[in-house]
């Protein structure tokens, strides 16, 4: 098993976006690694589609999964299971991420890229090409975020995004943290059990069932980089057992829970994803 990776977040400035940047289901952050060091990150999966920007200089950073490698502008699609990010020496990098609704209206057809990490100009063409030239050269993260604000906004505009009842059932797993049944979903939206899977995965590129996972697993990560033990975690997660928990961040990290819990990438999602987290986890009652 390979370490989680090594990053000396000191040396790492975050920028955000102001809520006039900002678009529904789209968030974005900027990072600059100003210490001429190894970059070797973890990244962790979540329930996002992932777009990175690589604005460095010279080789910049290299993106591996499964022993495909890429560099520059790339996207990160769901599940991509063990993905490292490596590199040397200073840099800039936008990294983007697309709520599964969003991302089937800003790429396309996110079935083609679950599970993979493929350059940006392979889903966009020569478009990611000039979005690119762009970005590098504004003056500021401020005139970045703008600029990818613009692009987003038009292709959210442009394309047919997810069937409302699609939407519904994305959002309601998301609020669930992965806990709500298919069939209540299915009961919720008004459509039988087998339209919901057929819809959801043909537009998100992923059945209810794998979001949920999903979901609950990065809940979970997330709790588990908070310092809490496994047996708390798989507990308030809703998982069977502390196995079962396992058996989860192995399928969607390559990881053991205890290196997920020191894998430096979520240990700033406080600071460059500023949204809610939960409470410390209350003991559960036996039989639940």
């Amino acid at each position: 098993m390979r370490p989680m990776g090594t990053l000396d977040w000191a040396g790492v400035e975050v920028a955000l976006p102001r809520l006039s940047d900002r678009l529904p289901g789209v968030s974005m952050a900027g990072f600059s690694h100003r210490a001429r060091a190894p970059v070797d990150i973890a990244m962790v999966a979540h329930p996002s589609v992932t777009l990175f920007v690589d604005l460095s200089e010279g080789d910049g950073l290299t993106y591996d999964v499964g022993g495909r490698h890429e560099r520059g502008a790339v996207v990160v699609g769901l599940l991509p299971g063990d993905v490292r990010t490596t590199g040397r020496g200073a840099g800039e990098c936008l990294q983007i991420r697309l709520e599964p609704v969003a991302a089937a209206a800003v790429l396309g057809s996110p079935s083609d890229i679950c599970g993979l990490v493929v350059a940006l100009d392979d889903v966009w063409g020569c478009a990611a090409e000039r979005a690119e030239a762009r970005l590098r050269a504004a003056a500021s993260w401020d005139e970045r975020f703008a600029i990818a604000t613009k692009i987003l906004g038009r292709r959210l505009v442009a394309r047919r995004p997810a069937d409302p009842e699609v939407a519904q059932a994305w959002r309601r797993t998301r609020a669930s943290r992965g806990r709500v049944r298919i069939d209540r979903l299915a009961d919720e939206v008004g459509w039988s059990r087998k339209r919901l899977l057929s819809r959801f995965r043909s537009q998100l590129g992923i059945t209810p069932k794998r979001a949920a996972r999903l979901v609950r697993f990065d809940h979970a990560a997330h709790l588990l980089a908070a310092g809490h033990s496994a047996a708390t975690v798989a507990a308030a997660s809703g998982y069977v057992d502390q196995s079962h928990l396992h058996r989860d961040v192995k399928e969607f990290s390559g990881q053991t829970p205890t290196a997920v819990a020191a894998a430096a990438w979520l240990a700033i999602d406080d600071v460059a994803w500023p949204i809610p987290r939960p409470a410390r986890p209350r003991p559960v009652a036996a039989g639940r």
